[in-house]
């Protein structure tokens, strides 16, 4: 049985756990036979001992994402100001509405958002980087000598 994060196990599971401890079977015999972990079967038995309930409980805790009411607001700063970078746009968020993010806060709203964002400040081109002029290849300069030996 595979087990996804923030997914709860399936009803039908939680009554087989709950008919094999009825028919006596010890904790870890039930998880090694159903494929789940020691936890899982305790924590099913302890809730219908303590609470007499035998279903999974809704999902809680739950945090909303910080920036999910900015989510307009940055998209459009960054539309209109596509060349300003995180920090800038940090000092923004600050500036206007009063939210403090950190770099890679910011980074994952915008990749939510599908939106690029340069990393750096642009800076001037060094004037001293020129490229080489291309290299003679080694097999057109043998041939050429193979020529001229001739």
């Amino acid at each position: 049985m595979l087990w996804q994060r923030g997914k709860a196990y399936s009803q039908d599971l939680r009554e087989r756990v709950l008919a094999a401890s009825d028919d006596g079977s010890r904790v870890g015999e039930i998880a090694e036979a159903l494929r789940v972990s020691v936890s899982y079967v305790s924590k099913v038995l302890g809730r219908l001992r303590g609470s007499g309930e035998r279903s999974a409980r809704p999902q809680r805790c739950h945090v909303p994402a910080k920036l999910a009411p900015l989510h307009e607001a940055i998209r459009a700063e960054v539309a209109s100001r596509p060349d300003a970078t995180l920090s800038e746009l940090r000092g923004w968020l600050m500036e206007t509405h009063k939210v403090s993010v950190s770099t890679a806060r910011l980074h994952g709203t915008l990749a939510k958002l599908d939106l690029t964002l340069k990393k750096r400040p642009s800076t001037l081109r060094n004037s001293s980087a020129q490229t080489l002029p291309r290299r003679v290849r080694r097999g057109a300069m043998n041939s050429r000598t193979s020529v001229k030996g001739d």
